[in-house]
C-alpha cells in the first residue's frame, strides 16, 4: 500500500500551483487555517479542495484514507483503530 504524502509535500505542491492553504481556505469561505486540518486528520471536504487545487484525486494524496476503489474509509475506523484498516484493503 502506498503511504500518504508528507504534509510538507502537500504544501509544496499547493505552492507550486501558485497559492497557499490559507488562500484556498479563504476562497472556500473558511477560516485561513482550516484546510490545514486535512493534513492531520481525515476531512473529505478539505481533502477535495486541496486535491482539486493540485490537480490530483484525494486518494492519490491520502491513499491510507481510502479503499482501493477510491471509496472513503469510515472516519471512525481511521481514528479509533488505524491498524485494522489494513485488514479491510
Amino acid at each position: 500500500m502506498k503511504a500518504n504524502w508528507h504534509k510538507a509535500d502537500v504544501i509544496a505542491a499547493v505552492h507550486k500551483k501558485g497559492t497557499s492553504l490559507a488562500a484556498l481556505s479563504r476562497a472556500a469561505g473558511l477560516s485561513s487555517s482550516t484546510l490545514a486540518n486535512a493534513l492531520e486528520r481525515p476531512w473529505p471536504k478539505g481533502e477535495a479542495i486541496i486535491a482539486n487545487a493540485i490537480g490530483v484525486l484525494p486518494q492519490e494524496i491520502w491513499p491510507e484514507r481510502y479503499y482501493r476503489e477510491g471509496e472513503l474509509v469510515e472516519r471512525r475506523l481511521l481514528i479509533r483503530n488505524p491498524l485494522s484498516i489494513k485488514d479491510l484493503r
